[in-house]
């Protein structure tokens, strides 16, 4: 991709946008107080949250495209990119984003909580849709967050990052009421998963692919795997993973009592080795394979 903006640090992309520069490892951005204020597409070293308080159109997340509605809040974690090219043409957003430098959580409780927030790698179709009161909540923190970043004490950090704490535990929450709230979507989610797993083994993939994967399964139902196994674990109480295992041990158990060996059940289902699928149908059921079928005799 042409113009990417590298947001080593996150006043990187404060100078480009034009916001002030209120803390080495820390920039809360508020985009309806910018005079000269330009998209771009930018490649993150750093964490960012960002709240579009419009419906912003066309933005990249990987190699997709994708709009972005009103009070929508999407997050991006090092490594990704995200945004839309600069065209060059001068633009007025509203909004806010907080882009803090994984340098500032080192150390810290927080850094340690940092992977159980798994929004970070959801896709812009998958941002959260806040309401006015939830929106308003961030809002009163990320403003908390630049009154801070204006001292200059020992307390300082500990306050930074517990602050920065609180928005992500806030995010958490919201985005496990909109993951609880049924839609059009995701209504039928788990007739299709289970209908997926059935077409990979009519279809014959695990002959190519091997066991099928919550990332596969994900992809052909247009989710991203972090947001699919949260929605999966919200409507069920239960992993992506262990539903994939629990569909592949129930079809090995009826192809057992059908008068398949083990060794073809194994080779059938996708296992590389026979000992693997030994283990794990007996994890499942409590019983080897081999046992099940001396009873079945």
């Amino acid at each position: 991709m042409d113009n990417i903006l590298k947001v080593h640090n996150v006043n990187d992309y404060a100078r480009y946008i034009g916001a002030p520069e209120l803390h080495p490892l820390i920039s809360v951005i508020h985009y309806d107080e910018l005079e000269h204020c330009r998209h771009s597409l930018n490649n993150y070293d750093v964490y960012g949250l960002f709240i579009g308080d419009e419906t912003l159109e066309e933005l990249t997340y990987g190699l997709t495209t994708y709009d972005l509605h009103r009070h929508a809040l999407m997050c991006v974690a090092p490594g990704q990119i995200g945004g839309k090219a600069d065209t060059g043409e001068e633009i007025q957003t509203k909004g806010w984003a907080l882009l803090f430098d994984p340098e500032l959580l080192h150390g810290t409780d927080l850094e340690h909580r940092m992977t159980s927030y798994t929004y970070f790698s959801y896709n812009i179709n998958e941002a959260l849709h806040m309401t006015d009161e939830q929106r308003q909540t961030i809002v009163t923190l990320l403003e908390a967050i630049r009154r801070e970043t204006r001292n200059d004490d020992p307390h300082t950090p500990q306050i930074l990052a517990h602050l920065i704490g609180l928005v992500l535990e806030h995010v958490a929450r919201f985005y496990t009421h909109q993951l609880a709230t049924p839609t059009k979507h995701n209504a039928d989610l788990l007739t299709r998963f289970e209908n997926l797993l059935t077409r990979y083994y009519d279809d014959g993939l695990q002959r190519k692919y091997g066991l099928p994967s919550v990332r596969y399964c994900a992809q052909e139902l247009f989710l991203s795997p972090n947001y699919f196994g949260d929605l999966i674990r919200q409507l069920t109480g239960d992993t992506a993973t262990n539903r994939i295992r629990r569909f592949i041990m129930q079809r090995a158990k009826a192809m057992l009592i059908a008068g398949s060996t083990v060794s073809e059940t194994a080779e059938l289902l996708g296992f590389e080795y026979p000992q693997h699928f030994t283990r794990q149908f007996k994890s499942h059921f409590g019983i080897t394979p081999s046992r099940l079928l001396k009873q079945r005799r």
